[in-house]
């Protein structure tokens, strides 16, 4: 069983060009059964270390960066950083993983996508997992994540990053200060004798263009695909969520796939499936 994943790209199409996806892969390559697994807005692929290596025995995991984070490329139009593009760009890297049967994992953003591809007709999508996410978003969680957003920020040391980073995502829970090294360290590039984090900072200009008129046409879109999904489908929210509102988790139970609904104590937006509690929720669905 590995311990490192693989790192791997390829190419996809953007108006005007190509740009590489970089992806994160566990276990054995010839695999059918794949997990993707795909991160929040300003993480990367390397969130999901922990529960690739517990799949890792049973499944094929992959892991990728959308474009802007971690190792693919920033996108030159700044506007492209959106639900089309980033869907555009996974059903481009599921056609090269050749996965038999697919599973998904989704935290926030990463949901989202997921919720638009496993809501098309034809979807290869067999197993949903939405970690903290639905149709309909929490304005005042959005507000929270456009304030730091797109900062120019520089640390001195590793350690002086990790402390920032746990400022300001304290939802995600109680960690030992290993496991939010693990976090941290992969979130972080050299410049000029120090460090920045991994993401372009132009990621921010979609939040602040339109935001409240896209965030309502987005919301009909959102359930009108999760209405169409038939995979089974896992809902994990954080008890002190303030992007996934009760009333909305509430609804994805009753309506669409009827989701199967943890609620996580102790936690907010997001869980980071790093804990044992919820890396075996995870598991114990997808392996069902």
């Amino acid at each position: 069983m590995s311990l490192q994943p693989r790192l791997a790209f390829v190419q996809c199409l953007h108006p005007g060009g190509l740009h590489r996806l970089a992806y994160w892969e566990w276990g054995d390559p010839g695999c059918d059964d794949v997990v993707v697994c795909v991160h929040g807005l300003t993480r990367q692929g390397r969130d999901f270390d922990v529960l690739a290596q517990a799949l890792q025995p049973q499944r094929r995991v992959v892991c990728p960066d959308l474009p802007g984070r971690g190792e693919s490329d920033w996108l030159d139009n700044p506007a492209l950083y959106q639900l089309p593009q980033y869907l555009a760009d996974l059903v481009t890297l599921l056609a090269r993983v050749h996965a038999r049967r697919l599973a998904w994992v989704g935290t926030s953003l990463g949901g989202l996508i997921g919720m638009a591809l496993a809501g098309l007709r034809h979807s290869p999508v067999q197993r949903l997992v939405l970690n903290d996410v639905g149709p309909a978003l929490d304005p005042r969680g959005l507000l929270r994540i456009a304030s730091y957003v797109g900062r120019n920020m520089h640390f001195a040391s590793v350690e002086e990053a990790a402390a920032s980073l746990r400022d300001i995502s304290l939802g995600f829970g109680p960690h030992t200060d290993a496991q939010w090294l693990a976090l941290t360290r992969p979130m972080l590039r050299p410049e000029g004798g120090g460090w920045r984090l991994h993401y372009d900072p132009a990621l921010a200009q979609p939040l602040t263009a339109g935001a409240a008129q896209a965030l309502a046409a987005g919301e009909l879109a959102m359930w009108q695909a999760y209405d169409q999904i038939t995979a089974p489908t896992l809902l994990l929210r954080g008890e002190q969520s303030d992007i996934l509102s009760v009333q909305t988790a509430q609804a994805m139970t009753q309506r669409g796939p009827r989701a199967r609904w943890v609620e996580l104590p102790g936690v907010g937006h997001a869980p980071t499936l790093v804990q044992p509690d919820q890396v075996d929720i995870v598991r114990g669905f997808l392996l069902a």
